[in-house]
């Protein structure tokens, strides 16, 4: 017998004009499951979009799962929309859509818009709400504070399930609150002003890391309920970190119960596979040109962004949306209206996405990982940009990895592969990303990649941070690499968090807690981040040394500092160095100081001589210690000389003889011992 399935809808005439218009972009006010009082009785509204279904109910363990039980209705304006509501259904029942097919085809289908999902490999949604009583309000005012464009950003990039699991039990996920103190002392201590959570929406596939999404509204519940993430959300906003989502519009799995062949023809994805298959991660792509489609992932950046306090998106895999042709050989695709390969479908989505996000949050930030030389993609709509806010440097981070990578005898002959950056580097608004893309798949971990010893590789990679740090851009570090984790990522495991008592790995962790508090300190590294006003180079030709001088500016000259990076593990000594300008010249940071693990040679406060050196009229005498990098910055009445930190190994400064003659290249190479 069927039960009643009341006439009921939470959509107007102007709702389903502009869901079928691709102009909704708040979908989820009204698609989905929503408690509500009807005549005095509370129940469940039901709607979800099925234009090609012969029929839609409502299956349950409020019905005992019987496909005939709460038949939905469809409305007759012909938007595709089934919907009703269904008394005495309340918050935390499962259900599922059954779907039949105009060609007789049966399907059980989770909801696109369910709020929660059961935990995987179960498969129901969860009748949920997202309410929850927010006390953030303080970061919420002053988040632009926070995220604006000439504010320092440096992010932690983690992954829920793999950052720290249960020292009891280490199959043992933490929950979302288990996290939520650990994580922030943590975030705080290191420095770091954003985490980015790597995908947190629901996926059935666990070693997906959550690319391959099946539930796009749903916080994954492997971690705990919608409030749960939204109190962990809250707790990192009260003690003054952002969060970023790692956000996936670019592609979805063939799970039966996802949004494959979702009323038995392909809804969300195009048919033909040589537009709707992706063939590296055997999934689904998107149908940019539906509109209902584009208001789907819309309303879903916003969702997150509005319900979850969210303070930016990381869009995954924007290479992939641009270009048909992407990772297909020729014939296994189909050219745009005008021959070419640019998925002009895709284009107007990022557009149209970007417009609607900071039309409602203009305090947030987009960040596109975008690999290819694609213009203006962080540039604005309104000049032909696609809209974001920033974009990966890419071509940087594979640049960088590769040059440090090699042994120190050959970077001579490799130089131009660390400085070649500065050439495009304010083509766009560039975040500086070692992500978990890079420490997975047989490519080792960061300290993995270093040449030589355990010391020198230590070194090494502190020299990179410094260079990262110091190069003008936006920071994103992957959890781990913070303190030098030995092994690859794996999803499975914790890190290895006992690696800290070792003294390479605290020194390293060291590192980069002072990385980030002389980022976020030091306005000459965020204020002009993305304009060549903020760097100049001091020297960037000293190939046979494999020395770089370069110089980052703030609005203010006072704030000018000096970052000189030694890329060989000999001591140069008596290295003369142009500075931008006279004073004393005290050094802020040095990556071989002891605290760090390093050998402790040490360069005390210069005075700038009236010497012309590297086309500047000011010079000094420096010792650049081995693998490492200095960050010097005029010492005035508002700064004072720093104090140093005493160090293991102690070398006086070389007091610099008066020459008129050009620099020379060779430098006395005598080793440190």
């Amino acid at each position: 017998m069927q039960h009643s399935v009341e006439i009921y809808s939470l959509f107007t005439d102007f709702d389903v004009d502009l869901f079928r218009a691709g102009k909704h972009h708040k979908l989820y006010e009204k698609f989905g499951a929503h408690s509500v009082l009807r005549n005095g009785t509370w129940g469940t509204y039901f709607a979800v979009w099925a234009p090609n279904a012969d029929s839609v109910s409502v299956i349950g363990n409020f019905n005992g799962w019987n496909p005939y039980a709460h038949t939905l209705l469809v409305r007759w304006d012909g938007s595709g929309i089934w919907e009703g509501f269904i008394p005495g259904v309340g918050v935390g029942e499962l259900y599922k859509y059954h779907i039949r097919s105009y060609q007789g085809e049966t399907l059980e289908k989770c909801d696109p818009f369910a709020l929660q999902c059961e935990v995987p490999p179960k498969t129901a949604s969860v009748v949920s709400t997202t309410w929850y009583e927010w006390g953030d309000d303080s970061w919420m005012q002053s988040r632009h504070e926070h995220n604006g464009l000439n504010r320092p950003i440096a992010v932690y990039e983690l992954h829920l399930g793999s950052w720290m699991r249960s020292p009891d039990d280490p199959t043992q996920l933490l929950g979302y609150r288990d996290i939520a103190d650990k994580l922030v002392s943590y975030v705080k201590e290191a420095g770091f002003t954003h985490v980015e959570l790597m995908p947190i929406m629901e996926h059935p596939y666990y070693p997906s890391w959550g690319y391959q999404i099946t539930g796009y509204f749903a916080a994954s519940s492997r971690y705990g309920s919608p409030q749960d993430l939204m109190y962990l959300i809250e707790t990192l906003h009260r003690n003054g970190i952002g969060v970023l989502l790692d956000w996936v519009p670019s592609h979805f799995p063939g799970d039966a119960h996802g949004l494959y062949r979702f009323d038995g023809t392909h809804l969300y994805e195009h048919q033909d596979p040589r537009q709707g298959f992706h063939p590296d991660w055997g999934s689904y792509i998107f149908n940019y040109g539906r509109n209902e489609v584009r208001s789907f992932l819309i309303s879903n950046a916003v969702f997150w962004l509005d319900r979850y306090h969210v303070d930016g998106l990381r869009v995954d895999a924007v290479a992939s949306m641009l270009y048909l042709d992407y990772s297909r050989k020729e014939g296994e695709w189909i050219p745009n209206e005008h021959g070419g390969r640019e998925n002009l479908q895709a284009i107007g989505f990022l557009k149209e996405l970007n417009e609607a996000v900071y039309g409602y949050f203009p305090d947030v930030q987009t960040i596109a990982e975008e690999s290819t030389s694609w213009p203006g993609v962080s540039r604005p709509v309104y000049s032909s940009g696609l809209g974001f806010g920033m974009k990966w440097m890419m071509g940087w981070m594979h640049d960088t990895l590769e040059y440090f990578g090699r042994d120190p005898l050959y970077r001579q002959h490799h130089h131009g592969q660390v400085t070649f950056s500065m050439l495009y580097a304010f083509h766009e608004n560039f975040m500086l990303p070692l992500s978990h893309d890079e420490v997975v798949h047989g490519k080792g971990s960061m300290i993995q990649k270093m040449p030589g010893d355990e010391w020198q590789r230590f070194a090494n990679l502190r020299a990179l941070y410094l260079y990262m740090y110091t190069h003008p851009g936006t920071k994103l570090l992957f959890m781990g690499c913070e303190f030098g984790q030995t092994t690859e990522w794996n999803c499975n495991q914790s890190l290895d968090w006992h690696l800290m008592q070792y003294e390479p790995h605290r020194g390293m962790f060291e590192l980069v807690k002072s990385l980030n508090f002389l980022y976020r300190g030091e306005p000459a590294l965020y204020e002009h981040s993305f304009s060549p006003e903020g760097f100049e180079w001091i020297e960037a030709g000293d190939s046979s040394n494999s020395v770089m001088a370069y110089a980052r500016k703030g609005v203010r000259p006072e704030d000018d500092l000096l970052i000189v990076l030694n890329l060989t593990p000999v001591v140069r000594y008596a290295y003369r160095c142009g500075l931008p300008s006279e004073g004393e010249w005290t050094v802020m940071l040095n990556s071989d100081d002891p605290r760090y693990h390093g050998s402790g040679v040490e360069q005390p406060a210069v005075k700038a001589e009236p010497i012309r050196w590297m086309n500047k009229e000011w010079s000094a005498m420096l010792t650049l210690p081995p693998l490492a990098g200095l960050v010097l910055k005029r010492i005035t009445e508002q700064q004072p000389a720093r104090k140093q930190v005493r160090q293991s190994k102690k070398t006086p400064l070389v007091k610099a003889e008066k020459v008129s003659k050009p620099r020379t290249t060779k430098k006395d190479t005598k080793k440190d011992n």
